[in-house]
């Protein structure tokens, strides 16, 4: 691989001797990995199920070098959001961060949502991930993703982290900041990358870095941690910006991240991390683990109450007849009808008016008095928590008709209710709504995520 002259100088007088080492590197075949959803099954379970040629990622808990990303892109089990399809070393931001289930998240540059998404699964239903994207394209990619993956405590924006910041001042537990960078780390996955490296380098990222950081700290409570990780090798990105929020916010310091074999300490700047191609399989990634001290006095609570709180509202007959669906606790002060629209709020507050994509799990609509479940809300069930489920295996032809949108035959198969709402698996594991009459399903499987 041909590297830009200024960035082969760059990396030399990074690695000095590694050079030669990390430039054969270059010319490995690309790592693909699989990251397993653990809010819908155990690595366990899926070892046992999964029909792909996997092995273990070493450092990452739940994470697989995957030989066939094609078939794991197209499978049902990809569909059920059983698992994400995200390269190595870019799942290493996300497992540094220890998050626990009542945290409050933010993910401040979320899009696509490879790193919200495992946030969001360590959550367990509890507390709220706060995920933004500055982008509101790339929002839409994140929402449809956290949603596929089942995560129903969401808040999902499409605001300037500036606008979050004059919200949420020291509002969240824990904050991941992935940056947008000059994606060094990347021109072996994608070497167009060197092309928009050559025409917008190192020096074009680092203002907004340096403002992010200090964004995301300011928005985190006294005693909380910031992920702070680029995929790139400039010290101008990394341990520079790093350097530059310790000199302005005096309350943070870093910390130390979870060891593996191959990572490599940082460049002039202790307990931070790199990643690099020839160390360890993966690609070129930054990390940084701080934490914000706490003051005299502070309260550590994570039960913040923000003004405003909400009343509870009265439900529609239709939505109270589909809520005794299901058998999974629903929090009633949570529960927000917008329009025709309902939503199981994250908190029991008022959010901030800002520009939000979603607010907690979409539940369905409310049309000429009768109820709609929505795409998300199934994602977020499991079988055992609605009345009535049609299970598919995944070899059967009618799980990738189902997918497709067609109206299905489920005759031969046994069912709780033979008249109404289906929750449609794959095995155990949802993939949307259906609506059964005489043996045959009519299909809600959402348009916008039809199998193509």
């Amino acid at each position: 691989m041909n590297l830009p002259s200024a960035y082969e100088q760059e990396m030399k007088e990074l690695l000095g001797t590694e050079l030669e080492a990390y430039k054969k590197s270059l010319d490995l075949p690309v790592m693909q990995g699989l990251r397993v959803n653990t809010a819908k099954i155990t690595c366990e379970e899926f070892e046992a199920v999964t029909p792909f040629s996997m092995e273990k990622v070493p450092w990452i808990p739940n994470g697989y070098f995957l030989k066939d990303e094609e078939r794991a892109s197209r499978h049902p089990y990809y569909y059920a959001g059983l698992y994400y399809i995200q390269e190595p070393s870019a799942m290493t931001p996300a497992s540094r961060l220890p998050v626990e289930p009542g945290d409050y998240v933010l993910d401040l540059c979320a899009a696509p949502g490879g790193k919200a998404t495992e946030l969001g699964s360590r959550l367990g239903g509890e507390g709220m991930l706060f995920a933004n994207d500055i982008s509101s394209s790339r929002a839409k990619a994140l929402l449809k993703n956290l949603e596929m993956a089942g995560i129903p405590n969401i808040c999902v924006t499409s605001e300037d982290p500036e606008v979050l910041e004059r919200n949420f001042s020291g509002f969240f537990d824990k904050v991941l900041i992935d940056a947008p960078c000059s994606g060094e780390g990347m021109f072996h996955r994608e070497p167009r990358m060197m092309e928009y490296w050559k025409e917008r380098g190192p020096e074009a990222y680092v203002p907004i870095q340096k403002k992010l950081i200090l964004q995301g700290a300011g928005m985190l409570r006294g005693g909380g941690m910031l992920l702070y990780s680029t995929c790139t090798f400039s010290r101008k990105e990394d341990e520079e910006v790093i350097e530059y929020l310790l000199q302005n916010m005096p309350d943070m310091r870093l910390k130390e991240i979870l060891p593996y074999e191959g990572f490599a300490e940082g460049a002039g700047l202790e307990k931070c991390v790199r990643i690099f191609p020839h160390r360890m399989p993966g690609e070129g990634h930054f990390l940084a683990l701080l934490e914000k001290s706490q003051k005299t006095g502070e309260d550590s609570s994570r039960d913040r109450q923000r003004p405003g709180k909400r009343k509870p509202q009265k439900m529609p007959d239709c939505v109270e007849e589909f809520l005794s669906l299901l058998s999974c606790p629903i929090d009633r002060e949570r529960l927000k009808l917008d329009r025709d629209r309902l939503y199981l709020l994250p908190v029991r507050e008022e959010m901030p008016k800002l520009r939000y994509l979603r607010t907690g799990l979409y539940l369905g609509d409310v049309k000429k008095n009768r109820f709609e479940p929505s795409q998300a809300l199934a994602m977020a069930l499991k079988p055992e928590t609605f009345v009535s489920c049609i299970r598919l295996e995944p070899e059967d032809v009618r799980a990738v008709k189902y997918l497709k949108g067609e109206t299905l035959d489920v005759s031969d198969l046994p069912v709780t209710k033979e008249k109404g709402w289906q929750l449609i698996c794959v095995n155990d594991y949802p993939l949307g709504f259906g609506k059964l009459a005489g043996g045959v399903l009519k299909n809600k499987y959402y348009a916008g995520w039809r199998w193509q």
